[in-house]
């Protein structure tokens, strides 16, 4: 792309090194969660104990997603609760998506799908109605950009050329290399989600013209954060709903977590510091853990 991308900050910016870690979610029953998630999704348990599961790639150490159990929580309802719209799981390659689509196809499982021209993507809900997507990125040369912003839209997915693309291997599960590619939200408005994501943690906005929506990442990506106003009138979720406790922003090192905490603190975020993390919540209750690679 040789036109300039996006608006940056104009205080604080996160430093391009920066990308998603880990989501944990709040579930009703962690037997059906694992189930789901080893079965569909195809993770595998790296850690359970009692009320908690980390779930990970085949062949990964670091776990990519955390259940905690709260029997009783509240399934979302179909209109939806500000809070968590979807986390999305982000494939190595087309081809690995291909061979999903195949599983999700073989075991019977129901899902969106779509090309965002920037990716392509599936769409499932879990057994709580929480929102999950899977997808891969289409090589960043092929990105085009308009008068600052990146082209993204919403179209029919290409299944067949996937699933050519998938050739004859079989879906083994999630592959290595597999991680959390971005978080996208319901929020009550753009306006406060700008001040919170781009104005104090220093993301730069990419698309900003999608009908009640915004994206934003670091580094030029084609968004590490989505918000949106499609949930307009909804509750915020709260402790008695299945929803996301906490996603992690994983940035390069210690300096960039204390730079990013001090910008959320001078745009008025309470900011609370714990031993190897920092944690603020959006004008919504949405929980953000700051971590460094180091």
């Amino acid at each position: 792309m040789a036109e300039t991308l996006g608006i940056a900050p104009t205080g604080y910016r996160l430093p391009g090194g920066t990308r998603i870690g880990r989501v944990r979610l709040q579930v009703s029953d962690l037997d059906r969660s694992i189930g789901y998630y080893q079965k569909v999704l195809g993770l595998v348990i790296r850690e359970r104990s009692d009320g908690f599961a980390s779930l990970a790639p085949a062949g990964d150490g670091d776990p990519i997603l955390e259940l905690k159990e709260r029997p009783g929580a509240r399934p979302v309802p179909r209109r939806g609760l500000l809070g968590l719209y979807h986390f999305a799981v982000l494939l190595p390659d087309r081809a690995s998506l291909g061979r999903f689509i195949a599983h999700l196809s073989e075991i019977g499982e129901y899902a969106g799908m779509s090309d965002h021209l920037v990716s392509e993507a599936v769409y499932l809900s879990d057994p709580d109605g929480l929102g999950i997507e899977v997808y891969a990125d289409r090589s960043r040369d092929t990105w085009v950009a308009q008068d600052g912003q990146l082209k993204m839209a919403t179209g029919p997915l290409d299944v067949q050329s996937l699933l050519t693309a998938a050739g004859e291997e079989k879906w083994n599960g999630m592959p290595e290399g597999t991680k959390i590619g971005h978080v996208h939200f319901y929020v009550g408005d753009i306006g406060g989600a700008s001040d919170f994501y781009h104005g104090g943690l220093g993301l730069d906005k990419i698309v900003w013209s999608y009908p009640g929506a915004l994206f934003m990442s670091a580094g030029g990506y084609h968004h590490h954060v989505g918000v949106n106003t499609w949930a307009e009138g909804s509750p915020a979720a709260t402790d008695e709903d299945a929803k996301l406790i906490y996603w992690e922003l994983i940035l390069p090192d210690r300096i960039s977590v204390e730079r990013t905490a001090q910008s959320l603190e001078t745009a008025g975020v309470d900011v609370t510091h714990a031993d190897g993390f920092v944690e603020a919540s959006d004008p919504w209750g949405i929980r953000l853990r700051l971590r460094s690679r180091e």
